[in-house]
């Protein structure tokens, strides 16, 4: 099965660099222009950024421009994520409460991956379905078509670094991946990219959490722009996406 687990989101402390700006940049001016979207908010971006009314659409675009930058200079993969709302009420200027809405309000979010191959990701609400960029025709073409979670994993996904702020319900869950009654241990795979490992998961099953810790007691990954579109993608393809507290759904919060 496919599994992610995360805490409360938190606002943004992640430090900005040149790709980073030049990506937020992009998203911002294309969807500007697109004529779809009324507002949108970015991680890069401390408040909403409202699209001039004359080129208002229905939709609000919330996004993490460029996922794991601090993994470029060694060459790790890196990714963008996205999750797209449609917007309750047409009338009025666009407020940021309109863009305060739970996951399960997503009409569709999706991700790319830029490693190996550049690969989006994407769900609407019927299943999700994976499109590799073929440079030589500068297109997406479909090459993963629903995408499924293999109903059993054999990998955890965590950086165990923090295991001294973690609680100790956690730690035995590691021991246990580690050394088991029975059977073979799990084997433990963590990128440093939410995009990567978020994807592996997809692709070959497993656990992947960040969890809250005494020094970080609401966790570091934000809601609107992580959290939601990823559990999105993930409970489409057959997995779930809990917050740690019990079973309550990330797309709830």
């Amino acid at each position: 099965s496919g599994c992610l687990r995360f805490p409360k989101a938190v606002v943004s402390t992640q430090s900005t660099g040149k790709l980073d700006v030049l990506a937020n940049d992009l998203f911002i001016n294309l969807l500007k222009s697109s004529y779809q979207t009324c507002a949108m908010v970015s991680e890069e971006n401390e408040n909403m950024i409202e699209v001039p009314v004359a080129k208002h659409g229905r939709y609000i675009v919330c996004f993490d421009p460029l996922d794991g930058s601090s993994n470029i200079d060694c060459l790790v993969s890196i990714g963008s994520i996205f999750g797209i709302y449609r917007r309750d009420s047409d009338e009025g200027g666009v407020t940021e409460q309109d863009c305060l809405l739970p996951g399960n309000k997503l009409v569709a979010a999706g991700y790319c991956v830029f490693g190996t191959a550049c690969m989006m990701v994407i769900s609407t609400g019927n299943g999700v379905n994976g499109f590799t960029l073929d440079p030589s025709i500068g297109e997406f073409i479909l090459t993963a078509p629903d995408m499924k979670v293999p109903p059993k994993g054999k990998i955890y996904s965590v950086n165990e670094g923090n295991s001294s702020y973690l609680d100790e319900k956690l730690i035995k869950y590691f021991t246990n991946c580690k050394y088991p009654a029975s059977g073979k241990p799990k084997a433990a795979r963590y990128v440093g990219s939410m995009v990567a490992d978020v994807h592996r998961t997809i692709c070959y099953g497993g656990i992947f959490m960040y969890p809250a810790s005494t020094s970080a007691p609401n966790g570091k990954l934000r809601l609107l722009y992580e959290c939601n579109p990823m559990a999105f993608i993930m409970e489409q393809a057959g997995g779930k996406a809990v917050t740690g507290r019990g079973c309550e759904r990330i797309l709830d919060v």
